[in-house]
């Protein structure tokens, strides 16, 4: 009989590792993990200006461009040497600015590519390596993206590079079982600090979280929720899954077109 992976217990504190953990989605995702009691470790190119902290407790950060291999090998080094184990990876990291696909140069294309795919694979690499030493496993959790399962107009690669990461989802699950699950969790629309440049301002946003089924577009703490359940007791038997945050998705665009049916 196989194993039951209980990484995180209410009981007993685990050691988190959240990329890009400091700002956007990645804060939220901190801040949950925190309010959980957990041990959270951030890590991004620069310290941010204020750390993600809950109730008097702040995450840790730790220097690391997630694209810089040796950075990553450094990384996961530092945390095995202070920490001694590594129970939950979530894969936060990532983004692209609007380019359109005939315009963006091959350069610029590799660019998100190696940011949104490579990066994460070889983060979840170094995690499991880890995590297979221990005899609670432990968790991988990818934050993907709605734009996997839809066309992405302006954003192309990055949508291309997050259907990767689903594909990556199901394989790592099958190959680095029962020992580590692996997740996904992809997110539609998500309110943070730089919805601005996505959509325009105050009114830009109400309309564009309008759309949603919803009425709201996600808060990061709604993503910070679903990866806290994910990498759970409560979620002990869920790998290789896909959990889909998008308020209920898109109303379909003929809906409104057509000339009938419009109750």
């Amino acid at each position: 009989m196989r194993p039951s992976n209980k990484v995180i217990d209410v009981t007993q504190p685990s050691i988190v590792l959240i990329t890009g953990g400091a700002k956007g989605v990645g804060r939220g995702i901190s801040e949950r993990f925190l309010a959980a009691g957990h041990t959270v470790l951030v890590c991004g190119r620069e310290a941010p200006a204020q750390l993600p902290a809950v109730q008097g407790r702040s995450a840790i950060f730790m220097a690391c461009d997630v694209r810089d291999a040796a950075a990553v090998d450094a990384l996961f080094a530092g945390i095995a040497a202070q920490y001694g184990r590594l129970d939950v990876l979530v894969n936060n990291a990532g983004g692209a600015p609007f380019a359109l696909a005939d315009k963006a140069s091959p350069r610029f294309h590799e660019k998100i590519i190696a940011l949104n795919l490579l990066a994460p694979l070889h983060l979840a690499q170094k995690a499991n390596a880890l995590m297979q030493q221990q005899s609670s496993g432990g968790v991988i959790v990818f934050v993907a993206s709605i734009s996997a399962l839809r066309p992405s107009p302006g954003t192309a690669a990055y949508g291309a590079a997050k259907a990767g990461i689903l594909s990556l989802t199901q394989s790592l699950a099958v190959e680095w079982a029962p020992k580590v699950r692996v997740v996904a969790v992809s997110p539609g629309l998500v309110r943070t600090e730089q919805s601005s440049l996505h959509y325009g301002d105050e009114s830009g946003i109400a309309a564009v979280a309008a759309t949603v089924p919803m009425q709201r577009m996600a808060e990061p703490s709604d993503i910070g929720d679903a990866c806290v359940w994910l990498a759970s007791s409560a979620a002990s038997y869920a790998s290789g899954t896909n959990l889909v945050l998008h308020g209920g998705g898109e109303r379909p665009a003929f809906l409104a077109a057509a000339a009938v049916n419009k109750g």
